[in-house]
């Protein structure tokens, strides 16, 4: 997939579903749960145990959706998760070396911020999103007052998103959300209700076409 078609598989739905300790024998069908209900764009959290094997099996066993890794630290993980598949990176914080990392090898990231000077030099270092983590520290009057001064900075919300504040967020400017456990839900996760996971997929990806 080309870097141009991943990043317009999380700029169009305008979600990022976060996958984070999920047992890997479910994450095949967690993936397809989602991805059915308009989320293209997946991520799974880099301190997933087995992580890396998860990365792999999944983009090799489920067509058609964008899987990325999240909670990228520095460029070793960033390279070991390209290797295995992931086609687009997410970090919590500012890392430059990361950020080259996926630069060199056409990966898209989404580089962690809070302050307007973290977002600015992410962007300058090459981040393509600034992921405004967490977002629930400081709600979505955050984002118009960074994109204020840094129009140009594409922020993604990440962090407490719920159904209750995704329309406040992108009525202020968010690019996209990163949603975890409204999506992911863990109890329906382990009773095997993956519908549960398509059906909540498919109400913030309705937010995102309403109020985006």
């Amino acid at each position: 997939m080309s870097e141009v078609s991943i990043h317009q598989r999380i700029v169009d739905p305008g979600i990022i579903a976060i996958v984070r300790g999920i047992d890997s024998a479910v994450a095949p069908d967690v993936v397809r749960a989602i991805a059915a209900g308009g989320v293209n764009a997946i991520e799974i959290t880099a301190n997933t145990p087995g992580a890396v094997d998860m990365i792999r099996e999944v983009s090799n066993s489920v067509d058609d959706v964008a899987i990325g890794a999240g909670t990228v630290l520095d460029p070793e993980t960033a390279r070991a998760v390209q290797l295995a598949g992931a086609e687009f990176v997410v970090t919590p914080t500012v890392n430059t070396d990361v950020i080259e990392t996926c630069n060199r090898y056409e990966t898209p990231i989404a580089t962690g911020v809070m302050t307007p000077t973290e977002a600015l030099t992410a962007t300058e270092a090459g981040a393509d999103f600034c992921k405004l983590f967490p977002a629930s520290a400081v709600g979505p009057q955050h984002i118009s007052a960074i994109n204020g001064p840094l129009p140009q900075v594409p922020l993604i919300p990440t962090g407490g998103v719920s159904t209750d504040n995704a329309a406040a967020f992108f009525e202020a400017g968010a690019a996209a959300l990163g949603v975890g456990s409204s999506i992911v839900d863990g109890e329906a996760i382990a009773t095997g209700d993956f519908s549960a996971l398509t059906d909540a997929a498919s109400e913030f990806v309705a937010i995102a076409e309403e109020y985006r």
